[in-house]
């Protein structure tokens, strides 16, 4: 049985992902950099690269490797490189390498290391989407506990108040999220159904179990009324999967915005009409553009056509969380605003 272990130092004797262009440097980037708490690696790359996203080229990473990285921990200090003419990154003279060969046991001190880790983006912009109900289908919808009332009767449950729940189980805990149904998303082009977005509503704690239940609202975001659904809490994961571009995608769109903005800026979180099925990964990073418009013109017969205009690329993402038809992507970067149906694709 193969002893379980961290390797610290990521592999360079691996063939690196191909790409057609050059990686483009910072001007006068730093020789290494020591991560600290609250770096992501997003941020460290872009310390070293203009395109922050091809991390993944400089440490000589195959597929395998992005998909299940080896974690990266403050004090770690990261050098770049030159090998045989290629910026290159590494582990530096300041590496744990006493516990690069460490066999852990129990599992929890795994665990407890991977909580010290550095986060691809930043926890605090996304977390929240990683733990909360994003997609409800219609039997999860059927069968999820429901808000009868408040204690005084009303139907307008507010923080810091109880409210009565019928269909709650002790099994699932005493932390709850409250959500409500919220739009069907059909997919513009097929006109398939993808999914139903659940809207955040806030957090609840059961006080007592029974028929019904009563619950103390903790936290909310939104108003919560009566008929409004619980589901458990759960840990939201923690993912270590490096920014990469995908291989073989066709080009998505962007379905909606979180929140129902009219436009999205850096920061903002999409949702995307492509997901696992399509090969959509997390960790994936998509160029967006907006359309070009159809202009009409005249042309040298004198005959008025349509004429498309080039599609401008307004801005980055990257994908957070993926379903099987639909994913959750964070604008990382925009030049311009970012509207519903603006096209994405390999960078």
């Amino acid at each position: 049985m193969r002893n379980l272990i961290i390797s610290l130092i990521l592999l360079f004797s691996l063939s690196p992902l191909a790409f057609a262009d050059e990686i483009a440097l910072q001007n006068n980037p730093p020789d290494k950099h020591v991560v600290v708490k609250g770096d992501t690696l997003w941020g460290i790359a872009g310390k070293f690269l203009k395109e922050p996203w091809r991390w993944p080229e400089i440490w000589n990473l195959n597929r395998e490797q992005i998909k299940n990285p080896h974690w990266i921990y403050p004090g770690d200090v990261i050098e770049l490189v030159m090998v045989n003419g290629k910026p290159r990154l590494r582990f530096g003279e300041k590496q744990r390498g006493e516990l690069e060969t460490v066999r852990l046991s129990p599992s929890m001190r795994s665990e407890a290391l991977e909580s010290r880790a550095i986060a691809t983006i930043a926890p605090s912009i996304i977390g929240p989407f990683l733990a909360q109900p994003l997609l409800v289908d219609e039997a999860e919808l059927s069968a999820a506990p429901r808000i009868l009332r408040t204690e005084e009767g009303r139907g307008l449950v507010g923080m810091g108040e109880n409210a009565y729940v019928v269909g709650l189980k002790p099994d699932n805990g005493v932390y709850w999220n409250v959500y409500r149904p919220g739009k069907v998303l059909v997919d513009p082009e097929s006109k398939e159904t993808l999914g139903q977005e659940a809207v955040y509503l806030g957090k609840a704690k059961v006080l007592k179990f029974g028929n019904p239940s009563t619950i103390l609202v903790t936290n909310s975001t939104l108003e919560i009324y009566g008929g409004d659904r619980l589901i458990p809490v759960t840990e939201a994961p923690m993912n270590a999967y490096v920014p990469h571009a995908p291989g073989n995608i066709a080009h998505g769109l962007i379905l909606s915005i979180y929140s129902g903005a009219a436009e999205a800026g850096q920061n903002a979180v999409v949702t995307l009409n492509r997901g696992k099925r399509d090969g959509i990964e997390i960790g994936h990073v998509l160029a967006i553009y907006r359309r070009g418009a159809d202009v009409p013109v005249v042309d040298s017969k004198g005959d008025k056509v349509s004429l498309k205009l080039p599609d401008e690329r307004s801005g980055l993402l990257f994908v957070f969380r993926t379903f099987d038809k639909l994913s959750y992507a964070l604008v990382v970067n925009s030049t311009r605003p970012i509207h519903v149906l603006d096209k994405v694709q390999a960078p």
